[in-house]
């Protein structure tokens, strides 16, 4: 869907949707792309081996610290604020997987790869220049990890054998959140009252911000393609 349609879409009464309605239209087209890509379907189909897995962890690591780094600079913002929540914190989990899937030295072996550079990059520009563009990853990423990661849980655990919730899989297990789709319907709710703060053109650029961030996802997982090709 092209920015114009998300911004011209309306509801049965004629009303424009709600922010979180438009963010989903705007980044639809992205976010099949990014769950389409061949290195997921490769490691999801089982056709790839732990250690991709592994790596993927790895380099969401490298995202996830970015990410609440700037959150936990941004908490008293009025716009990103709201959406500072504890019970969301991934990076701790990612290193409790990586622990188990690497041993206590995975760090000496992690380096980032070029996507992955460019994705940090990015959440620091905008936490540094842009705050409210922070929401736009924010949103992509933790609400993706409610949703769509309890699939790759549930496969991780079936193809490797991780414990259900366990060691492994523990970036996909959302303790501190009671019930995920209470939480998800109060998420859009908070995304819905943010739009309403800052404006049409503010919100067709954290729009165009959420797009960019499932591409850069995308080029995340390309990057892992080239790594762990399928073997023929």
């Amino acid at each position: 869907m092209t920015q114009r349609a998300a911004t011209e879409e309306r509801t049965e009464d004629g009303q424009q949707p709600g922010f979180a309605a438009r963010l989903r239209a705007a980044t639809a087209t992205e976010h099949q792309r990014a769950e389409q890509s061949s290195f997921m379907a490769d490691l999801l189909g089982g056709g790839l081996g732990v250690e991709a897995y592994a790596e993927l962890a790895g380099q969401l690591w490298f995202v996830y610290r970015e990410l609440e780094r700037a959150g936990e600079a941004l908490a008293d913002h009025p716009v990103v604020g709201p959406f500072i929540d504890p019970a969301l914190s991934r990076a701790p989990e990612l290193e409790r997987d990586l622990t188990h899937l690497r041993g206590d030295g995975w760090r000496a072996g992690l380096t980032a790869l070029p996507a992955t550079e460019a994705y940090a990059a990015r959440l620091r520009e905008v936490a540094r220049d842009w705050p409210n563009g922070l929401l736009a990853h924010h949103y992509t990423r933790y609400l993706g990890d409610l949703s769509g990661g309890q699939v790759v849980r549930g496969i991780a655990e079936r193809v490797w054998g991780f414990d259900h919730k366990g060691d492994g899989v523990r970036f996909y297990v959302f303790e501190a959140v009671g019930n995920p789709a209470a939480f998800k319907r109060e998420y859009r709710a908070r995304l819905d009252t943010a739009g309403a703060a800052v404006g049409e053109v503010e919100r067709q650029r954290i729009a165009e911000e959420a797009r960019y961030a499932f591409r850069l996802n995308t080029g995340l997982f390309g990057d892992l393609g080239r790594l762990h090709p399928l073997a023929a």
